[in-house]
């Protein structure tokens, strides 16, 4: 069994050794947004939909078939907990950006090179990361921080309520646990109280305890890591596309030039992935279509049927950045209007701008791994739109093949259970059921050098407006 709790709904499924999907379950919950910068969510919502996926299981009669269960979820979203594991106050996303300030403080006390030393990786310390969040708890909320007994993530959180277990794992923690396998105190030791609040530190495939059900629940790691492997990378040199909230590039490879911009995780389970997750991938294409006021499907229609015609230049940093470039600061834009342009040009331009943000993570990955992508395999719903994966396949002038697995993030963490409970020995061997395709794109040469010479205007659009961000969001504190 695979879990996801992801940004915006909770996805589970059963399988059967060969891959066959013997039940399913997905259910959304919502987002708070109330101010600026400012993204929260209910710990309860995600007990209660988790909840659900297993009385789900129990109703198709499946409880006592599952040799093991595995949980992932998104990370660099934090909920502090009392004691008791019960929660303080709401949970802040990884989109939430209020801890920028906090993460320039702290990013400014360790250089690149002191970073790389203790993670192999100058990762950058941002809105998202743990010790921000902890620094802005501990400034702005004092008695919420004295209350604290632990910062969990989702994933954690959830285990300790199905169990009653503490545990994490290292790749979850980004940024805070060193080569060697543990916290990296150097770092935590920046933000006093930080190294108490941690959870213990567990292999993603040791099992934690059991649900209400008797299923053995194994510990799994960040949905990132998992739903990359779910989409296909978990052969070596093997790179894969995952498209849901945000866009998440992936390779599996054991070269690392330590090129910036992509996270580069530890050896973890006989892989060693480098990862470049975006802000807004789908959160762009949900955006345009509340403010246009359409569905998903209609938007892709209205792209279909557009005549080849000028579109936009669409800057999809709408809550900041994340790889390549790391940067808070950055927003959304919309570039090159002109008057004849409709809801379909701007339509067009969204999808084109996300590809766009994947191409810069592509160049990034590449880099890190030194090897070129020959293809990808991809996954997610993003990948539902036929026009937007031919627009991707375009942009990156590279083919895709779309995995008809259904959800990454499940399919990846029914892998770690897989080898968990010893059905499978790797994780190459327990995702090969999975491994069939079901569309593929391949890149118009037509359209090449149209978007080769788009991305370079796209890199520099990126230069120009990050002065212009940071001014903007001083003028709304």
């Amino acid at each position: 069994m695979g879990i996801d709790l992801g940004t915006t709904s909770v996805k589970a499924g059963v399988f059967a050794s060969d891959g066959t999907q013997l039940a399913g379950f997905a259910k959304h919950y919502p987002t708070r947004r109330p101010s600026p910068g400012i993204c929260e969510q209910d710990p309860a919502d995600w007990i209660r939909l988790i909840d659900g996926a297993m009385e789900q299981v129990r109703a198709a009669g499946l409880a006592g078939s599952v040799r093991c269960g595995a949980l992932t979820s998104q990370v660099n979203t934090h909920v502090f907990v009392d004691r008791v594991g019960h929660p303080l106050r709401p949970a802040i996303l990884w989109q939430d950006t209020r801890a920028t300030q906090e993460a320039r403080e702290l990013n400014a006390r360790m250089s690149d090179a002191e970073r790389t030393a203790i993670l192999g990786a100058p990762i950058p310390m941002d809105a998202s990361h743990a010790l921000a969040r902890m620094l802005w708890v501990k400034r702005h909320e004092p008695g919420t921080w004295d209350r604290t007994a632990h910062v969990l993530l989702p994933k954690d959180y959830a285990l300790l309520q199905l169990t009653g277990e503490l545990a994490t794992d290292a790749l979850s923690n980004i940024g805070l646990v060193g080569l060697d396998g543990n916290y990296a105190l150097n770092i935590l030791d920046l933000v006093p109280g930080a190294v108490d609040r941690m959870a213990p530190l567990r292999s993603m495939t040791s099992l934690v305890g059991e649900s209400r059900d008797g299923i053995p629940l194994a510990l799994a790691t960040m949905d990132g890591w998992a739903g990359l492997v779910g989409a296909g990378a978990c052969r070596e040199n093997a790179f894969a596309y995952l498209s849901g909230t945000s866009e998440i590039l992936g390779l599996s490879g054991h070269t690392v030039t330590h090129a910036p911009g992509v996270v580069v995780f530890a050896e973890a389970q006989g892989l060693r992935l480098h990862a470049g997750p975006t802000q807004s991938g789908g959160a762009s294409q949900q955006w345009f279509c509340d403010v246009a006021g359409l569905t998903i499907p209609e938007m892709a229609r209205l792209v279909q049927d557009r005549p080849r015609s000028r579109a936009p230049l669409f800057l999809p940093q709408l809550a900041g950045e994340r790889a390549p470039v790391w940067n808070a600061d950055l927003r959304g834009a919309f570039l090159g209007l002109e008057a004849g342009m409709r809801t379909a040009d701007f339509a067009c331009a969204v999808y084109e701008g996300v590809a766009l943000s994947a191409r810069h993570v592509l160049s990034a990955l590449e880099a890190s791994g030194d090897t070129r992508a020959l293809c990808l395999t991809c996954a997610g719903g993003g990948f539902r739109s036929d026009i937007w994966g031919q627009i991707r396949s375009d942009v990156l002038d590279r083919p895709l093949q779309r995995l008809a697995l259904g959800e990454a993030g499940v399919v990846g963490s029914a892998c770690i259970a897989a080898v968990a409970s010893g059905m499978s020995e790797t994780l190459a061997e327990a995702h090969a059921p999975f491994s069939r395709t079901d569309k593929e794109w391949e890149p118009d040469p037509a359209r090449r050098a149209f978007y080769d010479e788009l991305f370079e205007i796209y890199l520099e659009a990126l230069k120009t407006t990050e002065n212009l961000g940071k001014r903007l969001n001083a003028l709304h504190p």
